[in-house]
Formats: C-alpha cells, sequence, structure tokens
C-alpha cells in the first residue's frame, strides 16, 4: 500500500524543470529540543555555538520564531504539509501522515517546481527516518545523527543539473531525554564539566504561583516524560550544563555543513535556513521537556541566510511561526502557489527586506496535546503579549508581558486592569480556533472563557 501510494504521488507531481535554472537552493538544517536562547549569538554565555553564529552573521536573525507544536511529530507535520497538526489529525507523536496529504506534502510540491529533493536525519512524521521517495525525498541518511552532517556533505559535493532543496535533520540536544532519564546518549556519551563549571539556574527556576495547575498534573502523571520531578538545585544545574554541551556538539556537526556550503561557493544562490522543531524547559519553572507552553519551550532559532548573504547580520522582531510559515515561505521562494485552504504567511520578504518596521502578522499561535498526557493548549503570542490558554484545570488562563517579563513569572490574566488586554486575546485567539477548524468541548461548552 504504501509503494502504491508513493507511485500515485509521484505520478501526480512528475517534476517540470522549466524556469528551475533561476531558482535558488534551499538547504534546511533543523535540530531538535534547541530552545531560541541556546546560542551564543542570543547573548548565552553558558555555551559557545561558532557555527550557528556563522550562520546569524551570514543571515538574518529573527527572535520572535515560534514552533507549531512543541513536540517533534506534530511541529514537523506541520512544517511539510503547511497545516497546524491538529487540522490533519497529527497532534501526537506516532500517527501516519494521511495520504490525502502526502500528495500535496512539501517534497512533492518541490519536486513539481523542478527541485531535486533529498532528505538526511530525523523525518518523526510518523516513521524516525523518512521512507525513500515516498514523500518526494531521496533519503540519503537515516535518523542518526553520527555521519549525518558527512551524508549531507556528499550530496552538496556532487554536480547539480537542476536546484536542489537539502534537508538536514539532526536529533540534537534531544539526547537530552535520554539523560534525564540515566540512559545512555543514543550518539555517544559526553565528557561532564566539574561542577563549580556548571551554569546557574535561570532567574525564573520557580513555578509561577497562578501558573496553570494542569503542567503539575501532566509533570506527576508521566514519570518517563518528567524523572526531574525531585530534582535538586544542583542536579538541574548538572541537566542544563548536559544540555549545553548536547548544543555544542551538534553545533559542530553543523559546522560542517556550513564549510561545505563555503567550499562549493553556494552561498551565491542559495537559501539556507536554520531552525528547531521545539524547545526544551531547561529548568525554567522546574521544566525539562516539552509540551508545555513556557517560552522556553515554544520560542524556537531561526535564521535565515539568503543569496549572496544580503542584509547578513541584522536581526528581526516579526512574529514568525516555523511550521506553516515555513512551508509558505519555501512554496515562495520555489515559485510555487500556496495551495488552497493553507494559511501559511511566507517570511521572505520581512528576511529580503529586513526591514524591522514591516508590517507582517498580528499574531502566531502554537497549539499543544501534551506528550501522553489528558491536556490539551493554546499560546497566542502577539508583538507586546502573550495570552495562554489551557482546556483544563485552575489558572487555566494566563497572560504574559513580554517586553518586560519574558520569563513569565506574574500572570496577568488576574489583574483587573489588564481586562481589556484579556479580551482582545480571547478574540484573536477564537478567530484562528474558527479559521483552524478547532472543535469545541460542547457546542454550548467553549473552550474560551466567556465566549
Amino acid at each position: 500500500m504504501e509503494l502504491k501510494n508513493a507511485m500515485l504521488c509521484a505520478a501526480a507531481f512528475a517534476p517540470s524543470l522549466l524556469g528551475a535554472k533561476e531558482l535558488p537552493n534551499i538547504i534546511y538544517i533543523v535540530t531538535d529540543q534547541q530552545t531560541a536562547s541556546a546560542m551564543s549569538c542570543m547573548g548565552n554565555t553558558d555555551l559557545h555555538t561558532p557555527n550557528m553564529d556563522r550562520l546569524a552573521q551570514a543571515g538574518v536573525l529573527f527572535r520572535n520564531a515560534y514552533c507549531s507544536a512543541p513536540l517533534s511529530g506534530p511541529s514537523r507535520a506541520s512544517m511539510f504539509t503547511g497545516y497546524t497538526s491538529h487540522e490533519i489529525g497529527l497532534s501526537r507523536n506516532n500517527v501516519p501522515m494521511p495520504d490525502s496529504v502526502c500528495t500535496a506534502s512539501l517534497g512533492w510540491l518541490m519536486q513539481r517546481a523542478g527541485y531535486e529533493c533529498a532528505y538526511a536525519g530525523k523525518w518523526h512524521v510518523h516513521t524516525p527516518s523518512i521512507p525513500d521517495k515516498e514523500f518526494g525525498f531521496a533519503a540519503i541518511h537515516p535518523h542518526n545523527d553520527n555521519g549525518l552532517a558527512e551524508a549531507s556533505v556528499a550530496f552538496l559535493e556532487r554536480e547539480h543539473t537542476r536546484p536542489f532543496f537539502l534537508v538536514v535533520s539532526f536529533d540534537n540536544p534531544h539526547n537530552i531525554c535520554e539523560y534525564a532519564r540515566s540512559q545512555n546518549l543514543p550518539f555517544g556519551n559526553l565528557p561532564e564539566l566539574p561542577q563549580d563549571e556548571w551554569p546557574g539556574l535561570p532567574a525564573n527556576f520557580a513555578r509561577n504561583p497562578y501558573d496553570a495547575d494542569v503542567i503539575g498534573y501532566e509533570q506527576e502523571s508521566n514519570y518517563s516524560a518528567y524523572p526531574t520531578r525531585h530534582y535538586s538545585p544542583d542536579d538541574w544545574r548538572r541537566y542544563r550544563s548536559l544540555y549545553f554541551r548536547l548544543v555544542e556538539k551538534v553545533d559542530a556537526e553543523i559546522g560542517k555543513v556550513v564549510d561545505a556550503i563555503d567550499r562549493q561557493g553556494l552561498w551565491k544562490n542559495t537559501v539556507v535556513i536554520f531552525t528547531s522543531d521545539h524547545g526544551d524547559g531547561v529548568g525554567a519553572h522546574h521544566w525539562n521537556q516539552k509540551s508545555a507552553l513556557y517560552e522556553e519551550v515554544v520560542n524556537i532559532p531561526l535564521i535565515v541566510t539568503l543569496p549572496g548573504k544580503k542584509n547578513a547580520g541584522r536581526e528581526m522582531p516579526q512574529l514568525i511561526n516555523e511550521g506553516v510559515d515555513f512551508f509558505a515561505s519555501v512554496c515562495d521562494w520555489a515559485g510555487i502557489s500556496l495551495p488552497e485552504g493553507l494559511h501559511g504567511v511566507s517570511f521572505r520578504s520581512l528576511a529580503e527586506n529586513a526591514d524591522t518596521e514591516q508590517a507582517h502578522q498580528p499574531y502566531v499561535v502554537t497549539e499543544t496535546t501534551f506528550d501522553k498526557g489528558v491536556a490539551r493548549g493554546w499560546a497566542l503570542r502577539t508583538p507586546r503579549y502573550k495570552y495562554v490558554l489551557y482546556d483544563k484545570g485552575l489558572y487555566r488562563e494566563q497572560l504574559y508581558d513580554m517586553v518586560n517579563d519574558r520569563g513569565e513569572m506574574r500572570n496577568l490574566a488576574i489583574e483587573k486592569k489588564y481586562r481589556e488586554v484579556l479580551v482582545q486575546h480571547r478574540a484573536w485567539l477564537n478567530e484562528w480556533m474558527k479559521l483552524h477548524r478547532v472543535a469545541q468541548i460542547r457546542p454550548e461548552v467553549h473552550l474560551i472563557p466567556e465566549m
């Protein structure tokens, strides 16, 4: 059945090379579970990421990029289909992509536009490694960080007769999950730094007293995901130290790919996009892993290096959904009309114009279904505020001032003077839920208070 579906996909999207030579190459470098602040170019002195920094120096850094969903499968499904994950039944890990979506997924669209498509590393929609040619990509390396960079470099060193779309998808720093469970790390254990070299605790290490209580419930109910419930402060420092070492490890692998781009002279006609599928709690609010809608979990790196390194070193404040907006952006660079029913907004013009005042979109939304859990939630980010809503429990509504309280320690939703701001953000989330067909609890019971 899978082979038949792949053949149908191929027939529907046979390549057309008309005008292909004018199109840029696109290299998409993705890490797994990397929070936006885990780069030295973001001012973090607890780690050193020279190769991510090289990309930032050569490209445009977006400080307010958010994952579509803080879980690998749903986030990646959004990147490669252009839909929010719940719209296509992919809100949890290990769920196969529907056949109807496969035929219009990004690999096939790019092939139709004349691209040679290759995929190296983690796929996770739903199998760990991408099946060869089933989603429009030639699989050049499985889900394994060992040898991934070398396979990608070998692809870049080939002669190409048409533009290429290469995905380089690393697993790290996701190995922090195995570390927290006291397991061996899949791609090799790391030497530990002595205790006096462990980083300190974040300023928002404590739980906000008006945080959503359903988060504590999820933490208590899933020991496999959250074995950190009884960590001491030093346990958390050790966790943070290993997490940052894992980021440095994947940074070194990324450097091999960046070196190959240099050697092959590919910068002149290549768009390089670097991001992650979601972040990690890194000890903020005593949280490890993903799923929760904390800033450390949903705010992710996004660096776009343009052909000729145009606008090198610029930083942009606009809001990006690194799921549906990534899909729309790649289509934009490839000259593909966005398929009907998709609502992503391309960030191509933002990167190319590098105008910090350029209007883009008034908000972005991240949705979550807790991994192996029961809670659902949504985070709506506007330029000034972040509104968080969970579907159950005490203090399920939160509102934070992202200018003065990016650490999310003061929940403004409980304060009367922010009532007008709260109501406006409820209305925006309601607008988004209607657009993306979010089912309510019952016709007479709306997920959003007072709707």
